[in-house]
């Protein structure tokens, strides 16, 4: 089983996209495989769509809506990443983040 896992509704959507895109991030930074799993769902940051899963956890999001960079990178370091990795993830995240935002057309 590959340590990072986004659950994401087919087509997706807003927060699903942009969940698959951290996960290409964090996967180029730290070396981890990934996968995307398709589901009917709904239930954010939950057993369904959207939500980030590290192991078996689905990291959730500090304002309850939307992962965030910081969201993700406080996850990572509070279960073993480096904080220099975490911090050089963050900017990456952040990165996308900024691109989703900006270009991002439902």
């Amino acid at each position: 089983m590959s340590p990072l896992k986004v659950i994401s509704q087919q087509p997706p959507g807003g927060r699903c996209t942009l969940y698959a895109r951290y996960a290409d991030a964090i996967a180029g930074e730290l070396g981890w495989s990934h996968t995307i799993v398709h589901d009917e769902c709904r239930d954010a940051h939950g057993e369904g769509f959207p939500s980030l899963w590290v192991r078996d956890i689905a990291i959730q999001p500090a304002d309850g809506a939307i992962l965030t960079p910081e969201d993700i990178c406080d996850w990572l370091q509070q279960n073993g990443v480096d904080a220099s990795r975490a911090d050089a993830l963050q900017q990456r995240l952040q990165a996308v983040l900024d691109d989703f935002l900006e270009n991002w057309k439902p």
